[in-house]
């Protein structure tokens, strides 16, 4: 009863509630198999980890190609097919990937998945900015990362035990999740973007001809979004290299590391809301830079650990960080944006991730394969704590809106 009445509280839309539950089944179906991507390709294709790192650095690419087109077709044509293709296309490449065999398969799937998926999360952030008043986005935000860690918490636990048996398995599973949250949006969703689709003229407003330029001009927005990009270098490494490094060094397999996964995702579910209700009470700068300190740590500690429960520390330290810098980054970004181009802001947002996560593994997968494994976490902190000073440094200079201020 008090969950509901908080909820009741919370006054959000019927809308974000669907998106809410299905992020939640979209993500447990998902993350039972890529938790565990390095381990089954470096299996699968029998290749040097650099190889397999080049791999998420193709999708990263095919990404931030994609995220020029995907912005500005949010703005234009609607958050809600952008996010019901990008589900539907998603898990057609999911389903492929249960028969893909050789190195330039997994290259082109890869590729695809990387153009796709820019589509369903530049979507769902812009349809929660226009759904959800600024002074409540944190909380809409943290409940959305909620909703995904818990799916995160459910999904590797129970597909490390699938992936054990069976990925083909894993990979229909998570075809399945992704292709009925396409169908859930498609049949009980609305557009939301400001002006429907169907009432904008087909000549496109002087803001619209000029695609990412205003965006691009932004300075204090582009700065935050390459410190962001940098912080974020760390926890990419330690998402992707941990759980080949952990087995192939230590011997902890799959199903022991999806456990260490499941408590990443169980802390989000468990301490993110109330996270939040004291984070947002500080200058978004400042949370940026103890959550990149956090994240450089967690990937550094990864160096003076070897068994299960040290790599379950640093996740937990790495957690803390993820608490504090996903939900006021992407709120940041929601107030910064004019309501006519949140689906280009977003898209550049999203852009620092696939930055992050197609250069960090493979920054950690050279140091390794070059120098030796545990130079990887050597390198992620150094990288992270790069992050912590430039956010420091930017603190005083970042013109916050009157908006981001009110959160």
């Amino acid at each position: 009863m008090r969950i509901r009445a908080r909820i009741r509280e919370l006054g959000f839309p019927r809308q974000f509630w669907l998106l809410f539950w299905g992020m939640l089944l979209n993500t447990t179906g998902t993350s039972m198999v890529w938790p565990f991507m390095t381990i089954y390709l470096r299996e699968r294709l029998g290749v040097p980890l650099t190889t397999v790192t080049l791999l998420m650095t193709v999708n990263a690419v095919a990404g931030l190609a994609s995220v020029a087109l995907v912005g500005p077709i949010v703005d234009r044509v609607g958050r809600k097919g952008a996010i019901v293709a990008g589900l539907a296309a998603g898990s057609a490449v999911m389903a492929a990937m249960s028969a893909a065999g050789t190195l330039p398969q997994w290259a082109l799937l890869m590729a695809a998945q990387g153009a796709v998926m820019p589509l369903y999360r530049v979507g769902a952030d812009a349809m929660v900015a226009d759904l959800i008043p600024a002074e409540r986005r944190p909380n809409a935000y943290a409940l959305l990362r909620m909703a995904t860690n818990l799916g995160i918490a459910i999904g590797p636990t129970v597909g490390g035990f699938v992936a054990a048996k069976s990925y083909s398995l894993a990979f229909y599973i998570g075809a399945a999740a992704m292709a009925t949250f396409a169908l859930l949006i498609l049949l009980l969703a609305r557009e939301t973007m400001p002006g429907k689709p169907s009432a904008i003229s087909h000549q496109p407003s002087t803001i619209e001809n000029r695609g990412y330029r205003p965006v691009l001009r932004d300075r204090p927005f582009m700065v935050f979004c390459g410190l962001l990009a940098l912080a974020t270098i760390p926890a990419a490494m330690v998402m992707v290299l941990l759980p080949v490094y952990a087995k192939e060094q230590f011997g902890v397999p799959e199903n022991q590391y999806g456990f260490i996964m499941a408590t990443n995702a169980a802390m989000v579910v468990l301490l993110q809301y109330a996270v939040t209700q004291v984070s947002k009470r500080y200058r978004p700068v400042r949370v940026l830079a103890v959550g990149a300190l956090f994240y450089a740590v967690g990937a550094g500690s990864v160096a003076l650990g070897g068994s299960f429960p040290a790599f379950w520390i640093s996740m937990v330290v790495l957690t803390l960080g993820e608490l504090l810098l996903v939900p006021t980054a992407t709120a940041l970004t929601a107030a910064l944006a004019p309501a006519e181009m949140r689906g280009r802001y977003m898209g550049v947002y999203n852009l620092t991730w696939g930055v992050s996560y197609g250069t960090g593994p493979v920054i950690g997968g050279l140091l390794s394969d070059r120098i030796a494994p545990v130079a990887t976490w050597i390198g992620g902190l150094a990288i992270g704590l790069a992050a912590v000073a430039g956010f420091a440094a930017m603190g005083r200079k970042v013109k916050e809106t009157s908006d981001v201020s009110e959160t």
